[in-house]
């Protein structure tokens, strides 16, 4: 389907391709990883024709149609949200668009051009197209009033569905998406995973959304020393085997036929549990290519996030009572009342992240609420993540010099101490002379997760913990959280981390509070929760 030859990348002295060979072919599901500055989204430029490689070329089989989620949101301004996702298909749109032209000029000359357009478009189904475009619209959570609305009207977090559709329509023979579920809802990303995972095309994307690579991929396309290897399976599969052979590769004394034996075993017990969910199809067809000769350590580094405690809390950990918060004059949140107890581990949730943020805003102190008060226990001490963090890094201390300000004992303030404390959220040798200034998102989040370690708090508070940060340390810090012994109250738009971690689901509405104790699947999936969600913002 999709053949990609002798393919180099290079920036000044930088590779970042060297000689790849590789082909992507029909009705698989390729979910492209690699460590932050590997070339993800470059690899996607050059497969898609927006960026020319240095040497090599791409070759898609003649015939077939490609498709690519746009990353320019104003592209389409000046056309309706209904055109926009009918031009996705190329050849179509052109076809309708002379034929539009022609019948605003009809006569004898251009009657036979007419038939001949009239043919191609029935061959393409194209009578169905602006009815197809709706539903896919529809679907996507995009209302039928706003068809018809210029793009430039539209607001950001919808213009990104809109380019989704547009991406999706027509049944692309490839189809190539950067991060698809940014920006999108916990429900428009079910659906897109359920749409992709009957999908019989050939898809390639790159996305940290780890619960959306389970549910769609039948393969992982691994970036790693300038190569790119395919490995059967989803990225729990990759990730969970790779960690294993690493095991096995340190175990000198093995036998290989117990190693052989050790995999084998692996590969049931995860075939078992895929075969056992609910999930959809492309899961069930990935088991089936599952291979160990396959099965390989990975070179990726992982941090060591570990959050101890220097104590352990008693029973009472939060109390708040008619908690309300408005912003100019819009309410956020009103009337919640919340008794958090020790293990609880909840996930704070919203359709405004406004009213999240301003939540922990009021819990730190940050901001005053409109009504209401809290209370945190007395044997509390607390870590705040927030989900913008300039003002740390408003300085030109080195990321030593950084994390000293929150060390508390003269052994913290030890600049060895301090390298290795770094040195395990991978700031080594000369990268923990940086300034803080210079520091890349990934990187400021995992300095502030430095911070919260060394707090050594028994309540972690967390306002969207996986923004900036690479799958290698969402799925290090997803762990680390599942093992803390503490209490932890955390919004993410993470669907593996929310449901992994959180044992309670707080919803925060401008007409109340949903507060139930379950797993955060078993609260999307309950008709009755999501029957009173729609009353709460609706009413």
């Amino acid at each position: 389907m999709l053949t990609v030859n002798n393919l180099s990348v290079q920036f000044g002295k930088r590779i970042l391709f060297d000689e790849v060979n590789t082909t992507f072919t029909h009705g698989n599901i390729y979910g492209v990883i690699g460590a932050n500055g590997a070339g993800k989204s470059t690899f996607l430029k050059i497969i898609s024709g927006d960026m020319d490689p240095t040497s090599g070329h791409i070759h898609l089989e003649p015939g077939k149609r490609m498709s690519v989620l746009n990353q320019n949101h104003n592209m389409f301004d000046e056309h309706t949200v209904l055109e926009t996702v009918l031009m996705g298909n190329k050849v179509l749109y052109a076809v309708k668009k002379e034929m539009d032209e022609l019948y605003l000029d009809y006569n004898d000359k251009n009657a036979d051009r007419i038939g001949e357009l009239q043919v191609q478009f029935e061959e393409m189904n194209g009578w169905n197209a602006d009815s197809d475009a709706a539903a896919m619209l529809s679907n996507l959570g995009i209302s039928e009033a706003d068809h018809y609305t210029l793009m430039a009207d539209m607001e950001g977090k919808m213009k990104v569905r809109v380019l989704l559709a547009q991406a999706l329509f027509g049944n692309p023979d490839v189809l190539i998406m950067d991060e698809p579920t940014n920006d999108l809802d916990f429900e428009t990303i079910a659906w897109l995973e359920n749409f992709l995972a009957n999908y019989e095309n050939t898809v390639i994307v790159v996305s940290h959304d780890r619960h959306f690579l389970d549910a769609v991929c039948t393969h992982i396309s691994d970036i790693d020393f300038g190569k790119i290897n395919h490995y059967s399976g989803n990225y729990t599969f990759w990730y969970e085997s790779s960690q294993l052979a690493a095991k096995q590769r340190a175990q000198q004394n093995k036998k290989a036929e117990e190693k052989k034996q050790e995999l084998e075993e692996f590969i049931r017990r995860f075939s078992a549990n895929v075969a056992k969910s609910k999930q959809a199809t492309s899961r069930k067809k990935m088991i089936s290519k599952l291979n160990i000769s396959e099965i390989k350590p990975s070179s990726r580094r992982y941090p060591a996030i570990i959050f101890d405690q220097d104590r352990e809390a008693g029973d009472q950990i939060l109390n708040v009572e008619n908690l309300s918060a408005s912003v100019d004059g819009e309410v956020l949140f009103k009337d919640v009342d919340l008794n958090m107890a020790k293990g609880d581990k909840i996930v704070l949730f919203s359709k405004d992240s406004r009213a999240t943020t301003a939540f922990y805003e009021i819990l730190n102190g940050e901001q005053k609420a409109d009504s209401g008060s809290f209370d945190w226990g007395i044997t509390t001490n607390q870590a705040y993540l927030p989900a913008e963090n300039h003002k740390y890094f408003e300085n030109d201390l080195t990321l030593v010099d950084w994390l000293r300000q929150y060390a508390k004992t003269e052994e913290e303030r030890d600049e060895v101490f301090i390298r290795g404390f770094l040195g395990k959220m991978i700031f080594s040798g000369e990268e923990a002379l940086k300034t803080s200034r210079v520091l890349s998102g990934g990187e400021k989040v995992r300095c502030m997760l430095s911070r919260m370690m060394m707090e050594r708090a028994n309540v972690l508070m967390l306002d969207e913990p996986t923004n900036h940060l690479d799958l290698e340390s969402i799925t290090a810090f997803n762990n680390s959280l599942k093992n803390f012994k503490g209490s932890v109250i955390f919004t993410t738009h993470d669907h593996e981390f929310a449901q992994t971690v959180g044992n309670r689901i707080v919803e925060l509405t401008p007409n109340g509070v949903i507060d139930r104790y379950m797993t955060f699947d078993e609260y999307l999936d309950d008709e009755k929760i999501q029957e009173q969600r729609k009353k709460m913002y609706n009413l």
